[in-house]
């Protein structure tokens, strides 16, 4: 089925994708579209989850730079049955994280500093195990492509208005132009929402039931989603197409726009995991969740004062 939504998702890309190339250059710009798209499509197949850790300027950590963190996703992927993807960590203050890569065994988890920062570890795990339903689901690879060919329609669409000449050569003309810039990420965002809500609901449901504690995920998520509304994250709002990645959506604007956003409501989403935890027989609103103690770093080991041990996460 993954691999299904992702023909689906290729096809409409590559279809907007020619559409725009028509609308810019008659039917030569249709078939040079083509190409470009065949070859973006390629590249993006095997390098998008590259490319996207770059633009938020992820750096990869090991069980050395970051024992804690590290330790945590090793169980969590043994617990989901799944190989130890990469582990990266984001400079941004912002709270959120996200998951890539083009399959399980090619899997990356990002996070950001502002997430190790607000976060306990019992809150970090089931983020963690969100991203990790994600990559068990694979959904990482629609993900990624998504984001990657949807800038680049922005960009196509921009280069419409710039160069799109007349309408006695076939271009689109100034007032075309126009609209090309602002319908055509609008088409692309729609391919995006019809995939990433219900993306985010069964990621949610597998992340609950790798942790094994869904009131700490909807805890984690109420915190990321409060930080979210007033910490800003600027990688994410250069590139609005990879927002759809993030656990929470990045974008400064995201709670205006309930209509276009690419997440489901946060509320929602903490009803449903409410529900999946009195279905464990877990009461809503008992689980105590201890803050995070403070280190000179973030991700900082026990031994500097990092994350305290504490429940099945804590375990040496």
């Amino acid at each position: 089925m993954g691999y299904f939504r992702t023909a689906i998702l290729l096809a409409a890309m590559t279809a907007l994708f020619m559409g725009i190339g028509y609308l810019i250059g008659g039917q030569t710009g249709m078939v040079i579209a083509f190409l470009v798209a065949a070859a973006m499509n390629l590249f993006a197949y095997w390098n998008s989850d590259r490319v996207v850790l770059s633009m938020y300027g992820a750096r990869e950590v090991d069980e050395r730079a970051a024992p804690e963190l590290y330790g945590l996703v090793r169980r969590l992927a043994s617990d989901a049955g799944l190989p130890m993807p990469k582990v990266y960590i984001m400079d941004n203050p912002q709270p959120n994280a996200f998951a890539t890569g083009r399959n399980p065994e090619h899997a990356a988890v990002a996070v950001t500093t502002g997430l190790l920062e607000r976060l306990n570890r019992d809150e970090l795990a089931g983020v963690l195990a969100h991203e990790l339903g994600h990559v068990k689901h694979r959904d990482t690879l629609t993900m990624t492509i998504t984001a990657t060919l949807a800038g680049a329609i922005s960009m196509l669409a921009n280069f419409g208005f710039y160069f799109g000449g007349s309408r006695n050569n076939d271009g689109v003309g100034p007032i075309g132009g126009l609209l090309l810039v602002i319908l055509a990420p609008i088409a692309a965002a729609l391919v995006q929402f019809g995939i990433s809500r219900g993306r985010e609901y069964e990621a949610d449901r597998i992340g609950a039931e790798i942790s094994k504690r869904p009131l700490s995920l909807a805890s984690a998520l109420r915190k990321i989603s409060s930080a979210a509304e007033q910490i800003p994250n600027p990688p994410a709002e250069r590139n609005p197409a990879s927002a759809h990645l993030f656990i929470v959506n990045p974008l400064s604007g995201a709670r205006m726009d309930n209509l276009f956003s690419t997440h489901p409501n946060v509320e929602n989403r903490i009803a449903r995991l409410d529900e999946i935890a009195a279905r464990m027989g877990q009461a809503a609103g008992v689980e105590t969740l201890e803050p995070p103690a403070r280190a000179s770093g973030p991700w900082a080991s026990p031994q500097q004062g990092g994350w305290r041990r504490r429940g099945p996460w804590g375990q040496t």
